[in-house]
């Protein structure tokens, strides 16, 4: 098995996740106890959800090129024409955008396509795509 990254997220509705993640990102359903936590396989990395009764922390941000980002977040780089899929599917199921995509750092080397979003509890998702160089 490849090296991996883990990420662990409160979440307040364990159906609206398994929904969003599985069905609007393309996610694969991994280990679950159906009661508190579920899996997944975000793009090769772990997602683990789990449920709890508390209000997700609210957002602050940060400006970054000129575009209030939230802090707290977490996403996946993917390649362009993936990037335009999970946008249009966003988009058909009428995702509100914390920023809509767009390319952000134009004509400089870190220049890529970017979108933020939140899943059902609030926690804030970036999905990128790099146009000119991929090292980040």
């Amino acid at each position: 098995m490849k090296n991996s990254f883990h990420l662990a997220i409160p979440v307040n509705d364990l159906e609206k996740t398994r929904i969003f993640y599985r069905d609007f990102l393309g996610a694969k359903e991994g280990r679950t106890d159906h009661k508190s936590w579920q899996d997944f396989n975000f793009f090769g990395h772990q997602l683990s959800c789990h449920l709890t009764t508390k209000p997700i922390n609210p957002i602050d941000y940060n400006q970054v090129d000129h575009m209030s980002v939230p802090i707290f977040h977490f996403g996946i780089i993917v390649e362009e024409e993936q990037f335009e899929k999970i946008r249009k599917k966003l988009e058909e199921v009428h995702v509100k955008f914390l920023i809509k995509a767009q390319t952000r750092f134009k004509e400089k080397d870190e220049e890529h396509k970017t979108m933020f979003f939140k899943d059902p509890s609030g926690n804030c998702l970036e999905i990128k795509s790099f146009t000119k160089n991929t090292s980040f």
